[in-house]
């Protein structure tokens, strides 16, 4: 892949990552292959352990793969120098984290919170600021400081401060890991408002397959690769205009799955389909071609098959 495809503002390319610790290696990422297009919103969805977290600081910039290539807007992350990628961190990228003690300075107003990465790009604007509290609905909260608001509004003072330097791309950790579901709703609401109004490319990652229903794209993440897609059947436009019209249903089935396939022409199978084919300890499966699908069979139940089938004849 090549950072001149333009449409894209994100490019993994076989990007690995592994963690030393004394004698003991572990492999986060293993060959993962992703893009996003720019101004999208989509969502990356995986267990504990499945690698998503250690991508988004990738991403961030808070850290670097083993191996594999990683373009952002462009910029080969990898070919980044110390004080480049300081650079990268203020002006290209935006995070919000799950734990809001990372994002906000306690003894600061909302309205400085907002303030105050703006000052270390010496482009410190109040105006700017209260915009950016206005569009996530807290321009009357602009001098409460962080006891005084409520575990969603600090997320969503935490998502004005990640936008204060005109990021390109907003990465958010598990931001509604801490609130419950009706707050979640709405910050998940304000992300989509923000994408729309401003055309930033977000991504969030979570493990709440939930989040479908707010994005456009959601990739689940297995072992340390991109193991399938959920893609949205028609736009999200489109379906608040068939439930405004009585034709949609709120909370249907919006997205199809789709799996994902490497470019040496691998894929995850569910568990639960490996499972269903009886395939045990096995790590052999019979792949055959059925008109325009592929099938995959236990190769145990079609020798079976076969077996019976020439008994039959022999009789």
């Amino acid at each position: 892949m090549s950072s001149n495809n333009i449409e894209y503002m994100v490019i993994c390319d076989n990007l690995v990552k592994i963690y030393k610790a004394a004698d003991i290696e572990v492999v986060a990422l293993q060959g993962l292959d992703l893009t996003v297009e720019k101004g999208e919103l989509m969502a990356i969805i995986g267990n504990s352990g499945s690698g998503k977290s250690t991508l988004l600081n990738i991403l961030g910039g808070l850290d670097r793969p083993s191996a594999g290539k990683v373009f952002v807007n462009g910029q080969d992350l990898l070919k980044l120098t110390d004080k480049q990628l300081v650079k990268y961190k203020r002006e290209t990228v935006g995070f919000v984290w799950q734990n809001n003690a990372r994002n906000l300075i306690p003894y600061l107003t909302a309205l400085e919170n907002v303030e105050l990465p703006m000052f270390f790009t010496g482009s410190a604007k109040r105006q700017r600021a209260l915009e950016l509290l206005d569009m996530v609905g807290l321009s009357h909260r602009k001098n409460n400081k962080l006891e005084q608001l409520s575990g969603g509004e600090q997320q969503r003072v935490a998502i004005a401060i990640a936008l204060a330097n005109n990021p390109s791309l907003l990465l958010a950790d598990e931001p509604t890991g801490a609130v419950d579901t009706r707050t979640a709703s709405h910050i998940l609401d304000v992300f989509r408002e923000i994408n729309e109004a401003l055309g930033v490319t977000i991504i969030i990652v979570t493990h709440d397959r939930q989040i479908a229903s707010k994005v456009d794209r959601v990739v689940a993440i297995r072992d340390g690769r991109t193991s399938s897609e959920f893609v949205r059947k028609k736009s999200y436009a489109e379906e608040l205009a068939e439930i405004s019209n009585d034709i949609g249903t709120v909370g249907g089935d919006t997205h199809v799955e789709l799996a994902v396939i490497d470019r040496a022409g691998r894929l995850q199978i569910p568990r639960e389909y490996v499972e269903a084919l009886g395939l045990g300890e096995q790590n052999r499966v019979l792949v055959e071609m059925d008109g325009d699908r592929i099938v995959l069979r236990s190769p145990d139940t079609t020798l079976q098959s076969e077996q019976r089938t020439a008994g039959s004849d022999a009789v």
